[in-house]
């Protein structure tokens, strides 16, 4: 559960042009949860097999459905009703100077006073573009932007210019540029294929662990290290999607993760999806964000 300061905002309905007014919180006062944006379009595929009571499903994912089915131009182009691209009148192509450098970034929605802010990192060959593409990945990306601004929040999508050190210094240096003027809002990191090595950094810096209230790894990897992060200490929730067909990052590397944070700390929120014949990209077109992300924030 969220501590005592996370309080419902204002309405914020002068704020967002054409879009309908939500604080992102529940009326009774609950922790923050996503409100609810083409969810019937974006359910995750059936469940072959469930263990661990929930925890890790086995998803029945067909490319010709849910490629095919979901995009009219297969892999480029969403169907026309996946997507709403009034949201990108909120969304802004900007930069925010860092002690390691400049970095730049799309920005979506709320830059004060945000409900939550969601990170979204890309991997290898890929750009901030990427993030905020309302085209690819079955419009998922135009469905989180949405998620995410009629919450009341912010969406960042930043450039990754390498994986190493100098990357997560600047990320952190970002994160914490919009925490200055929106410090109550939880944070998610979503890092797609090589964006985990950034996640992985993060979860290990002592002043950003306070403010994340998720991690979502999507055809990532593992570094070895995690459970002896300060993120894993603070029992970060953590978020594992992946094809069972990726051999760019191989989900047994993935599934061992999830055993070991199960194992070392009994009882930790750790999920995992395994997408049944998907491939790399596959969680990221697959991932429902919405039950996602609410999960993390209502077990923190």
């Amino acid at each position: 559960m969220f501590p005592i300061f996370y309080r419902p905002i204002p309405a914020l309905c002068s704020l967002f042009i054409m879009l309908p007014c939500s604080t992102g919180f529940s009326q009774t006062g609950s922790p923050l949860q996503l409100v609810p944006w083409k969810d019937d379009l974006f359910k995750v595929p059936a469940v072959i097999e469930s263990r661990h009571e929930g925890d890790y499903l086995i998803l029945d994912y067909q490319s010709a459905r849910d490629i095919n089915g979901r995009d009219s131009v297969p892999e480029k182009k969403a169907n026309p009703d996946r997507v709403s691209t009034e949201i990108n009148s909120q969304q802004t192509d900007t930069k925010v100077k860092t002690k390691s450098g400049d970095i730049r970034h799309f920005a979506v929605g709320r830059t004060q006073g945000a409900s939550i802010i969601v990170i979204y990192f890309h991997g290898k060959g890929g750009n901030r573009a990427q993030g905020v593409d309302d085209g690819t990945f079955g419009g998922n990306f135009n469905r989180l932007k949405n998620l995410v601004v009629q919450s009341g929040g912010l969406y960042l999508s930043p450039d990754i210019t390498n994986f190493n050190g100098k990357s997560a210094n600047q990320i952190s240096g970002l994160l914490l540029h919009y925490l200055a003027s929106s410090p109550n809002a939880p944070v998610i990191l979503a890092c797609g294929s090589a964006g985990g090595r950034i996640c992985y950094q993060l979860a290990r810096k002592d002043e950003l662990v306070p403010h994340l209230d998720g991690i979502v790894f999507l055809g990532s990897f593992p570094d070895g290290v995690f459970t002896d992060s300060a993120a894993w200490r603070a029992r970060v929730p953590v978020y594992i999607g992946h094809g069972s067909r990726d051999y760019v990052s191989y989900v047994e590397k993935m599934e061992e993760l999830y055993r070991q944070i199960r194992e070392k700390s009994p009882g930790y929120p750790v999920k995992m999806e395994r997408f049944e014949s998907g491939t790399h990209g596959t969680p990221i077109r697959m991932i429902d964000w919405r039950k996602t992300i609410n999960w993390q924030l209502s077990v923190r």
